[in-house]
């Protein structure tokens, strides 16, 4: 049987109103780091917080009322884990502040800080009748990073985007995890958190016009993920090949293929499991049945009818049609 990874999942729900907000400040410091919390809603504090732990980092996912968040030198003087904390909050609108600086809180961008430093943030919803806030974390520490400190600093509660570029890998790799945990077996954790750590270093160093810096297997881990993005948005283009996918980045077949060596898989594979996938997907819901299957073949960049239904075969040991007539139930 496959051990899925383990995850935590508290709720304040379960406890009188009088304590639920004394016990989610004990969880921020036993979860997070130790932190004064202040809200308006203490009398009746519901939260959850739903952590998952891969070994070099630690993700989290945070539901809460509006909440100002401040850590103080007392503090880390009694408590200093050295870690960097990233925040991507999923809604709301708020502020973070280190350094005598001062950067938003929104999904946009991701917020930095380190917990060797004082510092703060609030929280509002936005609007203000919106559902309770909820936060997405990334704890790791000061070592795992394979960035000098002297360069983190300047990036310490300023806007790094969540909506772009290598921050935007970087939010949908994260929120694929705590989204469906169960997706994942116990012994994925440590290649996942090597992931998000190489993501996160490529995301700062990005940000910092870095990259050079990095150990060449953590830009190797960028890379491949930008180009798998772009096979995924490019999926539906029957001229979307390895040859294709090189040129657009710059970089010769053979270094391609050399980059995903080590995964298990070749570009080329990628391309047709991917494609793949959708017909699988596209064939199988019952608000596609006017179209035929060499129509939805050809959408996702099949142009062979012949090579199609063979490929298809292969993958999942049914034809297409056969697939399309159990439908959903498949």
């Amino acid at each position: 049987m496959t051990i899925i990874l383990t995850v935590a999942s508290i709720d304040t729900a379960w406890l009188p109103p009088a304590q639920r907000f004394d016990f989610f400040q004990d969880l921020v410091a036993r979860e997070s780091v130790a932190a004064r919390l202040t809200s308006a809603h203490t009398d009746d504090f519901l939260a959850s917080a739903q952590s998952v732990d891969l070994g070099a980092v630690r993700l989290g996912l945070w539901r809460y009322p509006p909440l100002e968040l401040a850590r103080t030198t007392r503090m880390i003087r009694s408590s200093d884990p050295e870690l960097y904390h990233l925040a991507l909050p999923i809604s709301g609108r708020g502020a973070m502040f280190q350094q005598r600086r001062a950067g938003p809180l929104d999904p946009s961008g991701f917020g930095l800080v380190d917990t060797v430093r004082p510092h703060g943030s609030w929280q509002r919803p936005d609007p203000p009748a919106a559902a309770p806030l909820e936060t997405l974390t990334v704890l790791l520490p000061h070592g795992a990073l394979p960035l000098p400190a002297r360069r983190v600093e300047a990036l310490l509660a300023a806007p790094i985007p969540a909506d772009r570029g290598m921050g935007a890998l970087l939010a949908a790799y994260l929120r694929g995890i705590v989204s469906r945990p169960e997706q994942y077996a116990a012994d994925d954790a440590p290649q996942l958190g090597r992931i998000a750590l190489d993501l996160i270093a490529g995301t700062l160093a990005r940000r910092l016009d870095v990259e050079r810096e990095l150990p060449v297997e953590v830009q190797d881990t960028g890379l491949r993920a930008r180009v798998e993005a772009f096979v995924r948005r490019h999926l539906t283009d029957p001229d979307l090949t390895p040859a294709a996918v090189a040129e657009a980045h710059h970089m010769s077949l053979r270094s391609l293929h050399r980059l995903f060596a080590d995964t298990g898989t070749t570009i080329g594979a990628m391309i047709r499991a991917e494609r793949l996938a959708g017909c699988f997907r596209d064939l199988a819901d019952p608000r596609l049945r006017h179209q035929a299957v060499h129509q939805v073949a050809a959408r996702w960049g099949f142009r062979d009818r012949a090579h199609f239904s063979r490929a298809f075969r292969s993958a999942y040991g049914i034809s297409p049609r056969e697939h399309r007539e159990r439908g959903p139930r498949a």
